[in-house]
This record gives structure tokens, C-alpha cells and sequence, in this order.
């Protein structure tokens, strides 16, 4: 997250913004705060990352872009992850005024990816993740390193503790039951 002029404001008047804007931004605690773009290596990873979860998953889940807004009411938080992956229904909490839809955000995603990056990469670790476990249908946080082949796979164990399995080149993580290869990640 970025803190280039943040501003406060509602989650309502926050959707009818965003809508217009040409930059993404996340609304934390009632301020918004423009959002840094990616590299062409991070765009390339989100991407590898995306297609080879999609790929390995049932029909009955959906893998939604870094364009698809998460919303996290119990942390005050709208995003948007690098990729998410909704298993069965869709669930969203849409904002209308007068009849017209402000926007849309995502609220049951079961696995939340980010490729993390130099400039995000404290936030992505520890006050997303903080924000991202309010959400009662997460069960797994991916973490996708851009300085050496490196998968992370935060995981709800059922006692309700968050648990983490790592792997580097050559090995492979468990997503969402599907076994991904750290090297179809990266190349």
C-alpha cells in the first residue's frame, strides 16, 4: 500500500470513486489509499501463478484477477488481492444508491494469492494477512516471492490455528487440495 495523499471517506462514497478512477485503491479504516502498479515480473507471476491454480482446481472453483475487489467487513478493508478463488457460490457485497449498483466486491474467497513485491511485501505479510483472516471463508493465503522461487501456503488447520508449508525450486505446495510445481510458477 502506498500513502500517496490518502483520504477518509465512506465504503460508499469510496465504490462511487473507484468506479471512476483510473488507479486502483484500497479503502482501510475509512481512508483510501492509491495503490503502487506492478513490474512486468510481477505481473508475469500473477499471472503463472493464476493459470496454473485454475488449471489444477475442480470446475467448481473460479480463480478472479487482481481487477476483482475483496471486501473484508470485520477489517473495514476492500482490495484488491493479486488473485482470489471462490469455491461454489459467488457471495458480494454490492452497494446501490437510487437503484444503481456503486460496485461490487467479492466476499467469500477460500484462497487469497499475492506476489509480493519489495514495496508491499511487510504489508502483504502482516496487515493484509491480519485483515485477511477475518474472513470467515479463507482457509488459504498464498505468498509468491519475486526474489527467489519460493511458494508460501498459509494454511487454517482445522483447530483454528494458521499454519504455513513452504517449498522452493523443484518441490511443490498443496493448494486447495491440488498440487502446484514451484517451477510452473516460475518458469
Amino acid at each position: 500500500m502506498t500513502a500517496a495523499s490518502p483520504f477518509s471517506t465512506t465504503f460508499e462514497d469510496y465504490l462511487v470513486a473507484e468506479a471512476m478512477s483510473e488507479v486502483k485503491h484500497e479503502w482501510c479504516n475509512g481512508v483510501v489509499y492509491a495503490m503502487s502498479r506492478g513490474t512486468p515480473e510481477h505481473g508475469r507471476l500473477t499471472m503463472r501463478i493464476a493459470r496454473a491454480v485454475g488449471n489444477a482446481l475442480s470446475p467448481a472453483c473460479e480463480v478472479y484477477s487482481s481487477d476483482t475487489m475483496l471486501y473484508v467487513e470485520a477489517s473495514r478493508l476492500a482490495t484488491y488481492a493479486n488473485a482470489s478463488v471462490v469455491c461454489g457460490a459467488l457471495e458480494t457485497k454490492t452497494v446501490r444508491k437510487n437503484g444503481k449498483s456503486l460496485g461490487e466486491a467479492v466476499t467469500n474467497p477460500v484462497v487469497i494469492i499475492e506476489v509480493l513485491s519489495e514495496s508491499t511485501e511487510r504489508y502483504d505479510r502482516d496487515g493484509k494477512f491480519r485483515a485477511y483472516t477475518q474472513l470467515p471463508s479463507l482457509r488459504e493465503y498464498v505468498l509468491v516471492a519475486q526474489d527467489e522461487r519460493r511458494l508460501e501456503v498459509h494454511r487454517l488447520s482445522k483447530d483454528g490455528a494458521w499454519t504455513c508449508e513452504m517449498a522452493v525450486a523443484g518441490g511443490s505446495v498443496t493448494i486447495h487440495g491440488a498440487t502446484i510445481a514451484v517451477d510452473d510458477v516460475y518458469g
